[in-house]
């Protein structure tokens, strides 16, 4: 038998002015976007903030549906988007932010299970890891890759490749 221990790396911010100028203005596209979100079903919003590597930041949000599983992550949202757009530029980070109808969460809200694996594709396919930015009232989380959030990945070895 054997045992492995996992460990993450989280840089905890205490306020936003401790980000860099480009960080901050990230969080502020998360935020907006948080506050564009569709989410009458449950109320809990969210907003995401992609920065690419040539600068352009793509945001997307929370788009909820009456038959739940048809609604879509704010985090895929901007990275499908982001994907879209821009096929061959690099994710250099991502904010996420969550509010309900008592403003920002208090503490950070991580990304679904869904989201960390479609945020490790977006690294595999550029050849670049990104950083994250959980954004709460409280403080902000820094980290600094997929594999952090999800440490026992699948990364598609084994299935059948495309000829």
């Amino acid at each position: 038998m054997k045992n492995f221990i996992i460990s993450t790396s989280i840089t905890v911010f205490e306020t936003p002015n401790e980000l860099s100028d480009k960080d901050q203005h990230l969080v502020e596209s998360a935020k907006q976007a948080c506050e564009r979100a569709y989410a009458p079903y449950s109320g809990f919003n969210v907003g995401a903030a992609v920065r690419l590597s040539n600068g352009e930041i793509i945001q997307g949000n929370n788009q909820e549906n009456a038959a739940y599983p048809s609604g879509l992550c704010a985090e895929r949202v901007a990275l499908f988007y982001a994907n879209s757009k821009f096929p061959d530029v690099a994710v250099e980070a991502i904010a996420v932010i969550a509010s309900n109808e008592n403003g920002v969460l208090k503490d950070p809200v991580a990304p679904c299970g869904a989201c960390r694996q479609v945020m490790l594709e977006t690294e595999l396919r550029m050849k670049q890891a990104f950083y994250t930015l959980l954004i709460g009232a409280s403080e902000i989380h820094r980290i600094e890759n997929t594999k952090d959030l999800l440490p026992l990945t699948f990364t598609g070895e084994g299935v059948r490749k495309k000829k």
